[in-house]
């Protein structure tokens, strides 16, 4: 059952688990309340550095805050379409799920990079830490997809008799 698993699936799965309800609340807390939402723990290192370096008006300062939510519902997506695809044995084998992993891994890693950049410069320990937890995380994953050998068609095997290897040589 567990034969056509590849690596980079199990592991995006694991991300999956840990992305989609942790990326999920905090996207919805910024919808709900944008300033409040924004000045909570996992995005308390861009919100400081947005008021304290960009000194954005309060309009602006929330249309950030949505668009860190959008970005972390784009990569909630394409986690939740990896999930999809991976659940069906014929897409899985053939790989065909690498490209919604490859775009999560991707957007997930250019936020988690910012933050952790943000967080810095502003001096947030705690989200410099938390930040840089997921950032090596999604390119532990991206690592092991580059590193492995793309899914190949099992090719059919062929069974010879006893007189059919005699007879040719």
């Amino acid at each position: 059952m567990f034969r056509d698993w590849r690596i980079s699936s199990f592991s995006g799965a694991l991300l999956a688990a840990y992305f989609i309800p942790t990326w999920t609340v905090v996207a919805f807390r910024i919808m709900v309340s944008p300033i409040h939402g924004l000045f909570e723990q996992p995005n308390v290192s861009v919100a400081l550095f947005v008021s304290d370096y960009l000194q954005l008006a309060t309009v602006a300062t929330v249309r950030v805050a949505w668009l860190l939510a959008l970005g972390k519902l784009t990569v909630v997506a394409f986690f939740a379409i990896f999930l999809v695809f991976i659940a069906r044995a014929s897409v899985r084998k053939t790989g065909g799920s690498d490209e919604a992993l490859a775009i999560a891994l991707t957007i997930g890693s250019v936020i988690s990079f910012a933050s952790m950049m943000m967080a810095s410069e502003v001096g947030e320990a705690a989200a410099l830490r938390l930040h840089a937890t997921e950032l090596l995380m999604l390119l532990g994953t991206a690592i092991v997809m580059l590193c492995e050998r793309p899914a190949q068609a099992a090719a059919p095997q062929v069974q010879l008799s006893q007189s059919q290897l005699l007879h040719d040589r």
